[in-house]
């Protein structure tokens, strides 16, 4: 099923209540996006909320994809460096697509999205992003082209005695 993707989409409250949904419905079905399953809605709302507050200060911007019925399907927020030395990059983050449409291409359209659009910001010339170990994440990013450029080992507890390495990788946009 394709989805159509919108960059910077205006926030409103469908917006909001679709994005609150699938990173619910994500995290509950295991997704590595911040949280350990069970979660509710309420749990999650806080950190959408300081991801929209990013938003309207200009430091995030957001890819979302929708399904063929109009439903938030898939997000990735785009983070941008403060430091003058590392602006020529950028983080990608909260990178998701529901677990409905998953197994189905949307999660590669997604990444070639947010690289067709992070090409489009001014001066940007890679795009990095972090992922859970554990979860064979590091082998999709590197099917789309990401390079592992880094590993904490046991940097992220899911649970006690479940530490995870957090894998940094790499995708070079020239």
């Amino acid at each position: 099923m394709p989805l159509t993707f919108t960059l910077d989409p205006t926030v409103d409250r469908p917006l909001r209540d679709g994005i609150l949904d699938l990173w619910t419905d994500v995290s509950n079905a295991g997704g590595a996006v911040g949280f350990v399953p069970p979660v509710t809605r309420e749990e999650v709302r806080p950190e959408l909320v300081r991801h929209f507050a990013q938003m309207a200060e200009g430091h995030t911007r957001l890819l979302v994809g929708h399904d063929e019925d109009g439903r938030v399907a898939a997000t990735a927020f785009f983070a941008f460096n403060t430091h003058r030395l590392m602006v020529h990059w950028l983080w990608l983050y909260t990178v998701m697509v529901h677990p409905k449409h998953q197994g189905q291409g949307c999660g590669r359209a997604l990444l070639t999205a947010a690289a067709d659009a992070a090409r489009t910001f001014e001066g940007i010339d890679a795009i990095r992003l972090t992922c859970r170990g554990g979860q064979g994440l590091e082998q999709f990013y590197g099917s789309c082209g990401y390079q592992e450029v880094g590993r904490v080992p046991g940097a992220i507890r899911v649970a006690p005695g479940d530490d995870r390495d957090d894998i940094f990788m790499l995708l070079p946009l020239a």
